[in-house]
């Protein structure tokens, strides 16, 4: 019997740096709707639902046709925001989608939803891409990962890893888009927050300080948040330029 796979696209209105973003637009379409639109042509999700806890956004989600979820308001990440609507639901696997990457490719959800319906005994399952630009390699705002021989996560860190004088290295970022075994995801809130989860101030070290295995799939998708008013008229020139071939 085949998975059933559940893509969620947490959304909030409070943003410190961008107080609306999901709802700001370009090309005619507020973020929340590009990510929900093009989402959805992922072939491998059997449901999507936009869960967010501002009725503004709900609103403008059944405007467009979404299936949307209000969720409740005291969630401290977009993951526990998640991990409340696959509470409901009957899905084996769970995507967590970006709601603030309005150009997110389907193949890339795809090929980090396929990592946890081969073999891997990983319950929950990520994205790295190869680093070509040095300014990546040291920005402390990209962060990197490195993998072991069957492409499940060492280590993820906000500093430049591994360390190489040779330049025989070959230097990941992370992705931020996560896929969750179902059991694990509704547990994952209530792991112990450890020392170096707190140094890196990265969530999914969560999961390898309490022993859990995150495997890791190459990708070319290129990740492109709008977290800031600029970062959204970048996005929105990517676009155009990609529409005008």
């Amino acid at each position: 019997m085949p998975h059933r796979i559940l893509g969620v696209i947490p959304a909030r209105y409070a943003s410190s740096r961008f107080p609306g973003k999901a709802l700001a637009a370009f090309a005619g379409k507020t973020i929340i709707q590009h990510v929900y639109e093009r989402s959805s042509r992922c072939p491998l999700l059997d449901e999507l639902i936009i869960a967010t806890d501002d009725q503004r956004i709900r609103e403008a989600a059944e405007r467009f046709g979404a299936a949307v979820r209000l969720t409740r308001s005291d969630h401290p990440s977009g993951t526990d925001r998640v991990a409340e609507v696959a509470a409901s639901s009957e899905a084996e696997i769970i995507v967590n989608i970006q709601g603030d990457e309005p150009l997110i490719e389907p193949a890339a959800i795809e090929a980090a939803a396929r990592a946890l319906l081969e073999s891997s005994p990983a319950p929950m399952a990520t994205l790295k891409k190869r680093i070509v630009n040095l300014q990546e390699f040291t920005n402390p705002n990209v962060v990197k990962v490195v993998t072991d021989h069957s492409g499940h996560a060492l280590y993820f860190s906000r500093s430049p890893v591994p360390y190489d004088l040779t330049g025989e290295a070959v230097h990941y970022k992370h992705i931020g888009l996560y896929v969750y075994r179902r059991e694990f995801l509704l547990q994952y809130s209530k792991l112990r927050v450890g020392p170096l989860e707190r140094a890196e101030r990265l969530e999914q070290l969560r999961a390898l300080e309490n022993g859990y295995r995150i495997r890791v799939i190459e990708t070319e998708y290129e990740s492109l948040g709008v977290d800031t008013p600029d970062d959204l008229r970048r996005v929105e020139k990517i676009y155009r330029e990609s529409q005008s071939g």
